[in-house]
């Protein structure tokens, strides 16, 4: 086997991508997509991406954890990939994509990908925090100094709870600041602190309009790897019209043989 691949990263969560629309990448073989993520011995990310043929739509997107196996939705690799896409000539700079969590659509605009996210039915309170499932389910722990907090040792304390049976969640620390958050995230899959996490970064913003921090509208979001900003409304217990902002960039490119 052997693929071409682009490496990208979106405000420092980092992927490959490979277009797959010939299937010739086995989206099985757990061994290779792990090899491939480690930052060692392979290309190095946090998670692969295959971009594939959809019939009524632009393309589909398969997302898999830095452990191999595939994951749910990635809020960041969605807004990767609608680059990766524009660039190669897969789909315009307006298109609509496939995911494991059904629909989304994209839209570039200088330098910026905007990547609409899916509507937020039934948030949850769990010991007094939001859990909230934006494509990926999130735990949303508002915090003071999280820049100090170990985040891979309590992050660990929640990812297999048993208010999160069985699958787990993903682990946020959020620090209310002036003018936005400060986000920072313990990812399943990857099973450590990522630089930043696209649906970890909505449900933040979502559990801080839910919780009056913010109103609704546009809400800044600091991370470890970059800025991002989340725009949503709020109907009752429906949370809509989510959109989630930030550049995606190309690191570099390269062949895989296996």
């Amino acid at each position: 086997m052997k693929a071409d691949f682009k490496k990208y990263q979106g405000a420092g969560n980092d992927f490959v991508i490979i277009d797959n629309r010939n299937g010739i990448f086995n989206p099985d073989n757990s061994t290779l997509i792990n090899k491939l993520c480690d930052r060692r011995f392979g290309i190095g990310a946090d998670g692969l991406i295959l971009i594939g043929n959809s019939r009524e739509y632009d393309y589909e997107m398969k997302y898999f954890n830095s452990d191999g196996f595939e994951g749910t939705m990635c809020g960041n690799g969605g807004r990767c990939s609608a680059d990766f896409a524009i660039r190669t000539g897969i789909a315009g700079k307006k298109h609509i994509f496939k995911a494991i969590d059904g629909l989304h659509r994209a839209a570039y605009e200088d330098g910026i990908i905007n990547l609409s996210m899916n509507d937020v039915k039934d948030p949850k309170l769990v010991n007094g925090s939001y859990f909230i499932n934006t494509g990926s389910p999130h735990y949303v722990l508002f915090r003071e100094k999280v820049s100090d907090i170990d985040v891979e040792t309590e992050g660990r304390k929640f990812r297999w709870a048993e208010e999160f049976a069985p699958g787990g969640t993903n682990v946020n620390f959020v620090e209310l600041e002036k003018d936005g958050l400060f986000v920072r995230t313990f990812e399943r899959g990857v099973e450590e602190e990522t630089l930043s996490c696209g649906t970890g970064v909505t449900a933040s913003a979502i559990a801080a309009v839910l919780s009056g921090h913010f109103d609704t509208g546009t809400i800044k979001v600091r991370t470890k790897g970059g800025n991002l900003a989340v725009t949503l409304s709020v109907s009752g217990k429906n949370i809509h019209d989510i959109w989630l902002a930030g550049p995606a960039t190309f690191v570099f490119d390269g062949t895989v043989e296996a």
